[in-house]
């Protein structure tokens, strides 16, 4: 049962993780860049203008025409979602909570485990590009005009903590099959002592 509850721990983290990631990838403000009379917010997929009346958003049109770190991050988030759609939907087998592969008991450990290598990828490259996408900023903050500040948006650190998340969940479930193992292997020690034991005090 304590695993088990382990199992549910980490998947409840990666779902938590892969949900903070969807919404990052979709938010405009992974960058935020004031002037003198407005501000202006840049996304993956879109940028917003907004002064103190107004506020304009325009889609991007040409992928081409994005800057490197757009184009990278994009993919890369993009990336990191289809495999943790992936962990999430073979994970869910290899729960023990679920009745999918009852009858292997063997493929449903096996199966956990993907699940959270799955997981741990995922998390691994939203963490890095978005430190990666971050560092960018930086670089070309220091290079622009002293009244063109550019700063981190938000979706900057919910994709740290989605990033985060999901890896975290994924390790509680990859190791769930270690210390799994460890207690078959205890109890069929535990069964093999007491049927040796029973033997022996039939000969008295």
């Amino acid at each position: 049962m304590a695993s088990s509850g382990l199992q549910i721990v980490g998947f409840l983290l990666s779902l938590t993780g892969v949900c903070a990631t969807i919404a990052a990838t979709f938010m405009v403000e992974w960058e935020k860049r004031f002037q003198v009379k407005e501000l202006t917010y840049e996304g993956l997929w879109m940028s917003c203008i907004s002064t103190t009346e107004t506020t304009t958003c325009e889609i991007y049109d040409s992928v081409l025409k994005l800057p490197t770190e757009i184009q990278a991050t994009r993919l890369v988030m993009v990336a990191s979602l289809f495999f943790a759609a992936l962990g999430l939907i073979i994970s869910v087998f290899g729960m023990k909570c679920t009745r999918f592969m009852d009858a292997m008991p063997q493929g449903k450990g096996n199966a956990a485990v993907t699940g959270g290598i799955l997981f741990i990828l995922s998390g691994l490259l939203t963490f890095i590009i978005t430190s990666w996408y971050a560092g960018r900023i930086v670089q070309l903050n220091q290079a622009a005009h002293h009244l063109q500040n550019k700063e981190f948006g938000h979706a900057v650190f919910v994709s740290w903590a989605g990033g985060l998340f999901t890896a975290l969940g994924g390790v509680l479930l990859s190791l769930r099959r270690c210390w799994g193992s460890k207690s078959s292997t205890e109890s069929i020690g535990t069964s093999h002592l007491l049927s040796t034991t029973n033997s022996k005090s039939n000969y008295v």
